[in-house]
This record gives structure tokens, sequence and C-alpha cells, in this order.
């Protein structure tokens, strides 16, 4: 049997609706709206400053993209944490990154190396202010911007989704487990190999950053998985 959701009847949202579901997006990425959460639309209608037909509509757009899922006669909710989900977005997320790679630094100029010098350095300075979101949003602009140098749309398409599931369905805070410095100097590594054109060397420099990324996220939500465990006993 297909279970597979319908994408929502509505293929152009109205501006209210694209106002409501960046909205939800944004309290999702601030952890305003967290793992395994029911979600009162009337109250997200209220914070919005909307009525709750155009909340409906991005809620359901949200469920077609799988950041939410929707309970017959019980409403809207998050999908809890999954340790296992999160393995597996990294293992896809290093399978795209490093195919692009190859295909990036093929056809690597000096014009698009200045682009990719503008991405890092605004990452080095987003690491080093207050805003922490904002180190995660820098951060994503530098991988996607690498990405897109392969003209791989589809493929880039699908790195961006996988960005978008970390990063709204899991929050924030359980990313930054990762340490900036140690990524300022994983990125500062990555630019050097592709400045110098070195392919299999940025390949190992990128795939043992994600895989350092995802241990230091796994071992965050391992932890809060005991500390949650250890209080319900």
């Amino acid at each position: 049997m297909n279970t597979r959701k319908s994408p929502p009847a509505d293929k152009s949202p109205t501006s209210h609706t694209r106002k409501a579901y960046l909205g939800i997006r944004n309290m999702m990425f601030h952890n305003e709206i967290g793992p395994g959460q029911k979600i009162a639309y009337r109250d997200l209608a209220e914070r919005l400053g909307m009525s709750q037909t155009p909340v409906i509509q991005a809620l359901k757009w949200l469920e077609f993209q799988g950041l939410v899922r929707h309970e017959p006669n019980r409403g809207y909710y998050t999908e809890p944490v999954s340790i296992r989900e999160v393995e597996e977005i990294y293992e896809f997320r290093e399978t795209i990154e490093l195919t692009l790679l190859e295909k990036t630094l093929r056809d690597m100029d000096e014009a698009r190396l200045a682009q990719l010098k503008t991405a890092l350095d605004a990452h080095h300075k987003a690491a080093r202010e207050v805003y922490l979101h904002d180190r995660l949003v820098k951060d994503m602009a530098f991988h996607l911007e690498l990405a897109s140098f392969s003209g791989n749309r589809v493929q880039g398409t699908a790195l961006r989704n996988l960005f978008d599931l970390l990063y709204l369905k899991y929050g924030g805070s359980i990313l930054f487990s990762t340490s900036m410095d140690r990524a300022d100097e994983d990125h500062q590594a990555l630019f050097a190999r592709i400045e110098e054109r070195d392919v299999e060397g940025a390949r190992s420099v990128l795939s043992q950053h994600i895989q350092n990324v995802r241990d230091h996220v796994l071992s965050g939500l391992k932890k809060k998985h005991r500390e949650r465990t250890e209080a319900s006993i």
C-alpha cells in the first residue's frame, strides 16, 4: 500500500501561507518548536499574527517535506529524535558532497575560488560572533556553495534537503556540540586543497570533517537520550 503523502493541492502558496511557512521553520530552527512536540496551530496563528488557514497550509507543506507529521483528530506533531536517521543523514551527506567535490574541482576557476573564499570568510566571521545560529547558516552556505559549482542541481537540492532535516527537525542546539575552532580548521584545510586542485587531499579533508561533525552530533544526542532515560527512572 502506498502511504506516501501527496503534496498540498495549492502549488503556489499565497504570501500569507509562505509567511507562515517561513515563520514556523524559523521557530523550529531556533528550538522554539522541539522534536516530539505537539504543534498547536492556534497558538502559532496568534504568534504569527494571522488566521489559522495559512498556518494549516504551511504545516501541510512541512508534512510533505517530512518535517512534521499529522495524526487524524489529534493535530500536527514534530517527529521525535531518531539517532538512526541522523546517522543516515550524515552518511548520505558524505556520499553527495564527495561525489560533487570531484566535479567541482574539475571546473574550478579563479572566479569560483573567489566566491568560495567569500563564503569561507563569512563562516569564520560568524564563528566569532555571539549568535550561534548564524554559525550554522554560514557553515551550510559554505558547503552548498561548494556543491553548487558542480552544476548538479538534483544532488545539490538533495544536499540542501539534508541540511533542512538536520537543522529543522533536530534543532541547532544539538549541532553546536561541534567545536567551531575545529570546523574553522577543517574548512581552511579544505579550501587550501581546493586551491591546489588536490582532489584526493580535498576528499580526505572533507570526508574527515563530515565524520567529525557526525560523531559530535551523535555523541550529543546519545547523551541527551541517557539523561532523559535516567530522569524517567
